[in-house]
């Protein structure tokens, strides 16, 4: 079992849509940055990432490369579920908070919660989201930005084989360049 963290953060800002989760929120400001700056996907992202030691959504997306500008961050994840599928590793759960004074996101948490399993193709009760407030300190308590932070723990294919299977490589995902 491997456990890995992610965090990110954007800054609120007139004029772009408020995507958290793959979820379109209604709200006057939205967050800014290189692709849809969806703060709690980058976090959980980065959790996948690091908990498989394949680096950071910097290093497979970079904002300097024009191809990610403006990208979907479901689409990033679905690709980040790939990454791990063939490194044949599988995720066991996420458990992310959004920082944020507001808006309310309770309402939304259902919807994220099955963006996310859809696109990892994962059981929607592997995922956990939830949101808090700072009560009004620092940044996101005054409403200039949006934070998140995620935890996950994935475990490799060889973990759940017997050792004659895991000798011969993994059959179940295809993908492992193990043996």
């Amino acid at each position: 079992m491997r456990v890995g963290m992610g965090y990110d953060v954007h800054k609120l800002t007139a004029g772009r849509k408020l995507i958290l989760g793959g979820v379109t929120i209604p709200y006057e400001k939205g967050l800014l940055g290189h692709s849809d700056a969806d703060v709690l996907l980058h976090a959980i992202m980065d959790a996948l990432l690091g908990a498989a030691a394949m680096g950071d959504i910097g290093k497979h997306f970079p904002d300097t490369d024009d191809s990610y500008k403006g990208a979907s961050s479901i689409e990033l994840l679905k690709q980040v579920g790939g990454m791990l599928e063939e490194a044949c590793y599988m995720i066991e759960n996420i458990d992310a908070t959004i920082i944020a004074q507001r808006p309310k996101m309770r309402e939304y948490i259902d919807e994220m919660e099955k963006n996310i399993s859809e696109a990892l193709s994962i059981e929607k009760d592997q995922i956990n989201i939830k949101a808090t407030t700072e009560e009004g300190l620092g940044f996101t308590g005054s409403g200039e930005g949006i934070a998140a932070q995620a935890v996950c723990a994935v475990s490799s294919m060889y973990e759940h084989m017997s050792g004659n299977m895991a000798e011969s490589g993994c059959s179940s995902c295809g993908g492992c360049q193990k043996k």
